[in-house]
């Protein structure tokens, strides 16, 4: 059986794993190497001439929501007895977003079918398959602004677990809880004022999931987690009543 701190341990290194896979592929890499804005014919000749990367870059989003899957089983396994209940609505978020994610990357793969060629598309004109192309890709780049709101939105019942846990500092839940409503903050400019939702996004929602989220990997993997921790209260209480007494 393993321990908390190791169970701790895989969690933050899932948690690495999934985020770093996701910044690296999904927001970094896929749209600089594939998408020229406002050029549907460049972004199409980008596609063909690399499909072999452009499938690895496919591929790299799948495993990212297939690690964001295991990171969540094991905060389970690590804070199952300081709230069923919230551990459990943790869970149930991110499924939500590996879902949310996956119909996000069917856009991603709509453009490998509008530009392979196939006789069955003899009945438009290549710039109409282009500008296709092109449009799944930002209706895919818009999916992703929207779900940002659910990157955030798992984080509340994570910073509910961290300040009940006991073996955590509370701190660390507060600044999980602030996280969230930067990811919030961000989605509503999104929808209301898009052209400031990147000055937003890293001016105030990247800063944010610093502290929360940095910080929760980060205390895990170099303070550790208290192994003489009662769930859901801090160490020691339990003795108080006795020195009282």
């Amino acid at each position: 059986m393993k321990s908390r701190q190791q169970t701790a341990t895989l969690a933050a290194k899932l948690y690495i794993a999934w985020a770093g896979l996701s910044a690296a592929v999904t927001l970094t890499y896929f749209p600089a190497a594939f998408v020229v804005k406002g050029a549907a014919a460049a972004t199409a000749l980008r596609i063909v001439s690399s499909p072999m990367c452009y499938r690895a870059a496919v591929l790299g989003d799948l495993l990212s929501g297939v690690l964001s899957i295991y990171m969540a089983m094991a905060l389970y396994q690590l804070f199952r007895d300081v709230d069923r209940g919230q551990a459990r609505l943790m869970v149930a978020f991110v499924l939500l977003q590996v879902a949310m994610a996956f119909a996000i990357m069917l856009m991603q793969i709509a453009p490998l079918v509008l530009l392979n060629g196939a006789s069955y598309w003899s009945a438009f004109e290549k710039p109409q398959l282009d500008a296709l192309a092109l449009g799944f890709l930002s209706l895919r780049g818009q999916g992703i602004s929207a779900m940002s709101a659910y990157w955030g939105l798992w984080l509340v019942p994570l910073g509910v677990l961290v300040y009940k846990s006991g073996f955590l500092p509370r701190i660390i839940g507060v600044f999980l809880l602030v996280a969230w409503g930067a990811y919030v903050a961000s989605t509503i400019t999104f929808f209301f004022s898009p052209a400031y939702y990147r000055l937003v996004f890293y001016a105030v929602t990247t800063p944010a999931a610093t502290l929360g989220e940095i910080g929760f990997i980060g205390w895990v993997l170099i303070k550790g987690v208290r192994a003489d921790a009662s769930a859901g209260r801090p160490p020691d209480s339990g003795n108080l009543g006795a020195g009282v007494a």
